[in-house]
């Protein structure tokens, strides 16, 4: 396996030992002290952390949370364990052709409930689907509510027709310590 820096691609197979070797040694640098430029600095796509964070804060953003709540605001702040911090949160709640806005306002996130996060196209943010009309919250939270009790129904049905073949459904089981 060839050492690379981080501004080099692959070199071809076709090469000498000899090539190979002033390859590697140019890849690791050279073998004094560092220039007094300071160290070197990674590109942000190497942040494998809550550090990535960095470019988003200050951007409005799309928040899914783990149990399904669609959210819409602006960072302001996050930490190591990537908890956040929103600001003029709105949750948008979807029931069929419908949706509803509800404002939150100032929103902490811990970040473990983060199932997906995103960047909010600014140029596009009012380009509503044609598919979806707005509704009054009322409306569409008592659809949803249908909506849930119907899926349930039908994953209560699913999960009985699996358990009479023998097979054991989510989160039924004893804990065993």
């Amino acid at each position: 396996m060839e050492r690379l820096s981080l501004n080099e691609s692959p070199a071809p197979a076709s090469r000498t030992p000899q090539q190979n070797q002033q390859f590697t040694q140019n890849a690791l640098g050279p073998a004094g002290p560092q220039p007094t430029g300071g160290p070197p600095q990674l590109p942000p796509q190497m942040f494998t952390t809550a550090a990535q964070l960095l470019d988003l804060t200050d951007k409005k953003l799309v928040l899914i949370l783990r149990d399904g709540r669609k959210l819409i605001g602006v960072l302001r702040s996050w930490d190591q364990f990537a908890n956040l911090v929103f600001q003029d949160t709105i949750e948008r709640v979807y029931a069929g052709q419908l949706y509803a806005d509800v404002s939150r306002g100032i929103f902490i996130v811990r970040g473990e409930n983060v199932l997906l996060l995103g960047e909010v196209d600014l140029d596009r943010e009012d380009d509503i689907p044609p598919t979806l009309t707005r509704a009054p919250f009322e409306e569409v939270f008592e659809l949803k509510k249908k909506e849930d009790a119907k899926r349930k129904t039908g994953d209560k049905k699913r999960y009985d027709e699996l358990q009479a073949l023998g097979f054991e459904p989510e989160h039924s089981g004893e804990i065993l310590f």
